[in-house]
């Protein structure tokens, strides 16, 4: 179509606006028809060990068949999270919600909207949720998303009010601080969900920080300071000489005085004479560099946690800290072991080199996983089965799929896997990501004998 474009006029672009649309919203609808029949399909009792029926929409859902999930969402290219929330929302709009799904088979619904209505409603009982259906169904497709979900939000309210009242106790016990992922400028976004009073003093303190050092930024604007002084809540020894050198000594304990700079005189000169070294706080920072960047060439640092990032920064980052550069590790030594169980040093190179989970499509990078064998370990094989060789790190849930659910899955190389599923998708995980490869092009590497690699082109 793209080759046309340049020959229509601006109603004709217009019509193309509107049709390109609807096509895509139908083969959103298309991706979660096909998720609903696989569930369909797995939702008879499990055949395989360990795989169990589960819920994953709301009553009045089938449940699946929980191993289901990990082949149609590599054939979906997605981790199994997404495909798991794809299939939720799918079966709540089939099962639950059937006229807003009447209205996506149509053309007419966003996808997106119509799957966060499914999931804003989902705690609501099978016999509660119609009104949801009905009063949205009837603006989907004459009014904005927002809107849209302001009504749902409401009809929800609405359909079961006593379960609302238990649902905003249960919210206000929920309390959390995360951040999002590092952007490429090396920024990141902190979120803190906390009770109202803390805020205030979170506030208040970045506010005195910022009061502070605002004449050290002279060309940063009022954000960008606050943004800096909000850091120095992480360095809390810093923190303190610095709103320490900065109070007034005329400041006295008043009740309405904020509590970040008001200091009882005696408490105020004991804190001078200590030594607030021990209260920097301590953490181990890994830094994958290359070798010709040590040596002077450009290049950039990875830091896990925080991404990619310039030598410079790397510099500044490391510039507060006192710092204890251990030993560098070579990644392309090969350390083996007989045992079973994957030693520390074997945990440690193989995370340094995969950068998390193996699983084709995995996003994690936590250290918390467990340590597989990508070619099973024989009690009655040969010495030295387990090290660098043939381990990857895999959360437990990709563990439990490899290893009851029907994969194949070898490493032909460092920090290189290749895996075949119960229906032959081939997939290939190395450094550059994941990729697919023919069925038989992953067999001849699983085939392959010991000591062979063999690369697909």
């Amino acid at each position: 179509m793209s080759g046309d474009l340049s020959d229509l006029d601006a109603a004709g672009l217009v019509a193309a606006a509107s049709g390109a649309v609807r096509a895509r919203r139908l083969a959103e609808v298309q991706d979660l028809e096909v998720v609903a029949q696989w569930a369909a399909l797995h939702s008879g009792d499990p055949t395989i060990e360990r795989d169990e029926l589960i819920q994953l929409g709301g009553d009045g859902t089938p449940r699946v068949q929980s191993f289901c999930l990990g082949e149609i969402a590599l054939a979906r290219g997605t981790g199994v999270t997404a495909t798991s929330n794809a299939m939720a929302d799918v079966l709540d709009l089939v099962h639950r919600l059937p006229r807003l799904w009447g209205a996506c088979l149509a053309g007419t619904a966003e996808i997106g909207v119509a799957r966060r209505v499914a999931k804003l409603s989902r705690h609501l009982p099978a016999d509660k949720v119609g009104l949801v259906d009905r009063a949205v169904a009837r603006v989907i497709g004459r009014e904005s998303g927002g809107r849209v979900l302001a009504v749902a939000e409401a009809k929800i309210i609405e359909a079961d009010p006593a379960l609302h009242d238990e649902r905003v106790a249960a919210e206000r016990r929920r309390r959390y601080v995360s951040s999002g992922r590092t952007d490429e400028f090396g920024l990141r976004t902190v979120i803190a969900r906390c009770e109202a009073g803390d805020a205030v003093w979170v506030e208040a303190t970045v506010a005195r920080v910022a009061e502070i050092i605002a004449p050290r930024y002279p060309d940063a604007s009022a954000d960008e300071v606050r943004s800096i002084a909000f850091g120095w809540l992480a360095r809390p020894a810093e923190l303190l000489e610095l709103l320490l050198e900065n109070r007034d000594p005329q400041d006295t304990l008043v009740p309405d005085e904020s509590r970040a700079t008001a200091f009882p005189a005696d408490l105020l000169d004991a804190l001078r004479e200590v030594d607030l070294t021990p209260l920097a706080p301590k953490a181990v920072l890994y830094v994958h560099v290359h070798e010709a960047a040590v040596n002077g060439a450009a290049g950039v640092a990875r830091v896990e946690g925080l991404g990619p990032i310039t030598l410079t920064a790397v510099q500044e980052l490391l510039g507060r800290t006192d710092l204890t550069v251990r030993p560098v590790l070579d990644l392309s030594d090969r350390v083996r072991t007989t045992a079973y169980e994957h030693p520390e040093s074997v945990k440690e190179r193989v995370h340094l080199v995969t950068d998390g989970d193996y699983w084709p499509y995995a996003t994690s990078t936590a250290r918390s996983v467990d340590y597989d064998h990508p070619t099973p370990y024989d009690e009655n094989g040969p010495p030295g089965q387990t090290g660098t060789h043939n381990s990857g790190p895999l959360g437990r849930r990709h563990h439990n799929y490899k290893t009851h659910g029907g994969y194949r899955s070898r490493q032909c190389g460092a920090g290189r896997y290749v895996w075949l599923t119960p229906h032959g998708l081939g997939f290939l995980v190395d450094h550059r990501g994941t990729r697919r490869v023919s069925s038989t092009h992953a067999r001849m590497i699983l085939d392959a004998p010991p000591g062979v690699d063999i690369y697909p082109v």
